[in-house]
């Protein structure tokens, strides 16, 4: 069977539907994604970056959706798509078209109870408990990598904190700032060279042998390379979008500041032992 999953949406998204997608994952399937995502998908035959594929234009009213995107679509016995769940006129056009797609939704329900991971898994017919993982060379583990960034400010511990926080774990190991491919590096920071992608930052934090940073995508990716994780949550429930993997802490409050940064010391000591 060929099958094509189609996922939109950021890093952490992607990562935490990573087990519904392997669950879906036939003899041939490929995977059409945002294109700083693609590298994750390693079960995939194939990958496309949605923006290179004209699927946006599938449905729009006035707007002939490109013939070779069409073709190409029916050319799979199977579709399944987090792409278009809510968009009643994409949904209408597939169905005209007599396109073999299945929709999933793309975010939990808020009165959803499960983790994210989970619900995906179960839309994808699965069971059991979803933890993502990434297939990384086995390698030594020798410093502490720290990620003080997020998608958004609010999800952000004060960065004066984790430069004190450095200062403190520079005494246990080399501690090393670790930044998405393509980040900018804020002015006076020190960090580490950038991956050429995210699947290679995957395997350098697989080398670490503590991350810690905030609610975001690399904090998942982390995870799921099997780094052990301290994760600073705030406004965000981590009982639904907490990072997921073999030794993950997560320190959770209202408001980060008032994380202190001899708990996230002392959190990160533990998982060091």
């Amino acid at each position: 069977m060929r099958r094509l999953l189609i996922r939109p949406g950021a890093i952490g998204d992607f990562i935490v539907s990573l087990p519904a997608m392997e669950f879906l994952r036939t003899k041939y399937t490929e995977v059409w994604a945002a294109t700083k995502n693609l590298p994750l998908a390693r079960f995939a035959c194939r990958t496309r970056s949605i923006l290179d594929t004209g699927l946006e234009r599938l449905g729009l009213p006035g707007v002939e959706a490109p013939p070779k995107l069409i073709e190409e679509l029916a050319s799979f016995d199977s579709i399944i798509s987090w792409y278009g769940t809510n968009r009643p006129e994409f949904r209408r056009a597939t169905e005209e078209l007599g396109l073999p797609f299945k929709f999933l939704e793309a975010l939990p329900p808020d009165d959803c109870k499960l983790h994210a991971a989970d619900f995906y898994l179960r839309q994808a017919g699965g069971s059991g408990q979803a933890v993502p993982h990434l297939p990384c060379p086995p390698s030594s583990r020798d410093f502490i990598a720290i990620h003080p960034f997020s998608g958004s400010p609010r999800k952000n511990w004060p960065l004066e904190n984790y430069i004190q926080l450095t200062e403190h774990l520079k005494k246990l190991a080399p501690v090393r700032w670790i930044l998405e491919p393509g980040a900018a590096a804020p002015r006076g920071v020190e960090v580490e060279p950038p991956t050429e992608d995210l699947y290679e930052l995957a395997c350098r934090l697989a080398r670490a042998k503590l991350y810690i940073g905030n609610d975001s995508g690399i904090t998942h990716l982390a995870a799921a390379a099997g780094a052990p994780v301290v994760a600073l949550f705030g406004p965000t429930d981590p009982r639904r979008w907490g990072p997921r993997g073999e030794r993950v802490r997560i320190l959770s409050a209202g408001s980060l500041e008032s994380i202190e940064t001899e708990q996230v010391i002392a959190a990160g000591k533990e998982l060091l032992l």
